[in-house]
């Protein structure tokens, strides 16, 4: 078959397959021209998912009739203006978007430059230009895209359901909102009611706000502020507790120069950042940028400009995790606010479920005519009046200025289990297995910092029996497991033998331990970092060495578990993720009973 050139057609429509996948594609294009352009209100209007009409109206600085006509060109731009590809600090500068929509659509462009006499527009039919000609519009740019994709049929069949390919949408306009807080976006469309975004003050507060805004009321409440880098590298942003976290990694948004991205790298360091934190199917929220001189970053690597390489990417990852981590230990205190309003939900009265007989109830068996909306399930226990469950100590002996510390005065202790103290305003209901696992935890890690934990020498050797492949796997790591202070070895082919254990952990089930560590080590990924590994083994050291659920603790004991969560970094959560307590203001809990 011989070698022929291509159609122009035929070749914008080959780069509309990569630059337009979707119609959410394109909406990011035409936002990005608009920001690009200077513009400080962006509105953007669909229908039908955006195969119907994309509209993007802004307020930037336009186009004269000259640089309409060339617009519509294959790689032509106002992006590089020394065709220095190292060195690109706008969002576009390949120069396919436009020619590539109107390939495959019906597009139309209204434009004002303020050194013009009045708008330009021109029109762009599958590929086919209309001449420039008058329009009406008082300032910026106004882009239309309708039918897209009806010159190419077979790809509208991979398009999804017009509320599906909305929700795309509104991902790209939510993260290139988060990227400029400086500038208003108004999102409006048939799939959903029209959403505006006004523009934000400069500055981490003004960051924040548009971030609550897009990210919810919950993101705000629970956010810390993130700040570092180093040799040119800046990186700013906001990233939740790690109490509060979601079930996928769809919620973390990472911006490079403005630009947003999806970088395996800066994934895999916020990743890293909160491995000490959360379990492997809890994700993170954050909102990161970073901030790098861009010849330090190639942003050329794919069409849609969504994946980028770094020259030194080492450094990258490095910075990530430590201005994530020095912003967790900053709050790492902090539980989600999300657990105290979870538990007032949880006592809210809710007739719908389930209505509940004053006269029939066994635990208000005397007078009294009035109904009592039903309590949800899980808070009904509390008002059991069988078998009282609850150690109520009022600790009347603690001394009244241990009300004015964070976690306050330990009041009592319920089903042996936690612990309730009382704050200045309010109260706070701490799950004591949990706290103490996380002081353990933090023990280990600094005793392995500074000298290694110390042992403690069994007077007989515990005698585990194990798989024979679990044997392996523990005997194999042995010198890891001594520098947390257990030692152990084969002892014949199906069991091992536990000579020392870690003192920290005082007196402890050396066959649970040993089990419970093989198991996790069956499910370790060999890729996995030694760092990683060894924080593995701390974590499941100091489950075992935590207070339990289930023991009743003296009035001092409970205090003076609070008193160490106040001192240990990252007590707001267990090794697990799991918060350690939750807080219930007073104004809350009055609301709950009628008082506000």
């Amino acid at each position: 078959m011989p070698v022929r050139q291509l159609a122009e057609t035929i070749v914008n429509r080959i780069a509309a397959g990569e630059v337009v996948e979707r119609p959410a594609s394109a909406v990011k294009e035409l936002v990005e021209n608009a920001l690009d352009a200077g513009a400080r209100r962006i509105e953007i209007v669909t229908d039908g998912g955006g195969r119907r009409l994309i509209r993007v109206t802004d307020d930037g600085s336009g186009m004269t009739r000259a640089d309409l006509a060339l617009a519509v060109e294959r790689h032509a731009t106002s992006k590089l203006p020394d065709d220095d590809l190292l060195a690109i600090d706008t969002l576009g500068f390949r120069g396919e978007a436009l020619p590539s929509i109107g390939s495959v659509a019906r597009l139309m462009i209204a434009t004002r430059h303020a050194g013009e006499a009045h708008a330009w527009a021109i029109e762009v039919d599958a590929g086919e230009k209309s001449p420039v000609k008058p329009a009406a519009l008082s300032e910026g740019t106004r882009v239309e895209v309708r039918d897209l994709f009806y010159a190419t049929p077979a790809r509208l069949k991979f398009l999804k359901t017009d509320r599906t390919e909305g929700e795309a949408i509104r991902d790209v306009v939510r993260r290139l909102a988060m990227s400029r807080p400086d500038v208003a976006f108004t999102l409006a469309g048939e799939e959903r009611l029209a959403v505006t975004w006004g523009a934000a003050p400069p500055g981490p507060a003004g960051r924040l706000a548009r971030l609550g805004d897009v990210l919810g009321a919950d993101f705000r409440a629970n956010a810390v502020e993130v700040r570092g880098g180093r040799e040119g590298l800046a990186i700013e942003g906001y990233a939740a507790l790690p109490t509060y976290t979601k079930g996928n990694a769809l919620s973390q948004y990472l911006f490079v120069n403005g630009r947003p991205v999806r970088d395996r790298l800066m994934l895999g360091a916020v990743r890293g950042a909160y491995a000490d934190y959360l379990p492997r199917d809890r994700h993170p929220v954050v909102a990161l940028f970073v901030t790098i001189e861009p010849r330090e970053v190639d942003v050329n690597v794919h069409p849609a400009k969504t994946e980028v390489r770094f020259r030194d990417s080492g450094l990258v990852r490095s910075s990530i995790v430590r201005a994530l981590q020095d912003a967790l230990a900053r709050d790492a205190q902090r539980a989600a606010t999300t657990g105290g309003q979870a538990t007032i939900a949880a006592f809210r009265p809710n007739v719908a479920r389930r209505g509940w007989d004053w006269h029939n109830s066994p635990a208000f068996p005397t007078q009294g005519a009035t109904a009592l909306a039903g309590f949800a399930e899980a808070a009904q226990a509390a008002f059991d009046t069988g078998m009282p469950l609850a150690d109520v100590r009022a600790e009347a002996e603690s001394a009244p200025d241990l009300i004015d510390r964070p976690l306050g005065a330990a009041r009592a202790q319920l089903h042996e289990t936690y612990i309730v103290a009382q704050t200045r305003d309010g109260i706070v209901i701490v799950d004591q297995h949990a706290a103490h696992e996380r002081i353990v935890y933090e023990r280990m890690k600094g005793a392995m910092e500074r000298s290694g934990v110390a042992r403690q020498i069994l007077l007989i050797p515990e005698i585990v029996e194990l798989d024979e492949a679990d044997v392996e796997r523990l005997t194999a790591r042995a010198q890891e497991l001594a520098k947390f202070g257990l030692v152990l070895e084969a002892f014949g082919p199906g069991a091992v033998a536990v000579s020392e254990t870690p003192s920290l952990l005082g007196e402890t089930d050396a066959q649970a331990l040993v089990r419970d560590l093989a198991e996790h080590m069956a499910e370790w990924d060999e890729a996995l970092p030694l760092e990683r590994r060894l924080m593995h083994v701390a974590a499941t050291m100091a489950c075992h060495g935590s207070v339990r659920a289930g023991r009743r603790l003296k009035g001092d004991e409970m205090n003076a578990l609070l008193r160490e969560m106040e001192a240990t970094p990252n007590s707001g959560q267990c090794n697990h993720g799991r918060p350690t307590y939750v807080e219930l203001k007073l104004g809350d809990i009055e609301r709950l009973f009628g008082r506000r």
